[in-house]
């Protein structure tokens, strides 16, 4: 099975900031296989001669740093895919001039989530309303298992496929 593969590389630099990027990732690669499904043997048993023959398609994978993927078959069209995300590129690579902002510079917390997180401070995260499990089931009905008259309890051996077949 061969195998070709293609890589990019980006770099940049700004010499004015004293800022530079580089990166590199493997774009394209392109691999013989044999198909599915497509081979012939024959056999000559009088003559003791054997063919055989396997069909050989090139698959086709593209990545690239945008978290997507085209697949498919050269000359079949390719199939494109978005890869969930995860840390790759474009990274964050500089950081901010300021890392943290002043108290002042800070956008305020929605009235709404202060009103509820003053209520929590109040409550000193308990519930006022708080009862016991045991004071929650006595409020609730006795459960009493529903059978039918006359019906025969059926033991626990019985596999599960043969009680879906007898119903």
């Amino acid at each position: 099975m061969a195998t070709v593969e293609l890589s990019c590389q980006v770099s940049e630099e700004n010499q004015e900031r004293r800022e530079a990027f580089w990166a590199e990732w493997k774009d394209l690669s392109l691999s013989t296989r044999p198909e599915e499904g497509c081979s012939l043997h024959e056999e000559d048993s009088q003559r003791h001669e054997t063919y055989h023959r396997q069909g050989q398609c090139q698959a086709l994978v593209q990545r690239s740093p945008w978290l997507v993927m085209r697949l498919g078959i050269l000359g079949r069209g390719l199939q494109e895919y978005q890869l969930p995300y995860q840390r790759v590129l474009p990274l964050p690579i500089f950081t901010p001039t300021k890392l943290g902002a002043a108290k002042q510079e800070r956008e305020e917390t929605p009235i709404q989530l202060r009103e509820l997180l003053a209520l929590e401070a109040a409550l000193g995260g308990q519930c006022t309303e708080r009862q016991d499990v045991a004071e929650i089931t006595k409020q609730l009905p006795p459960v009493i298992p529903v059978s039918k008259p006359g019906a025969l309890r059926r033991t626990l051996s019985r596999s599960m496929s043969q009680e879906a077949q007898r119903g």
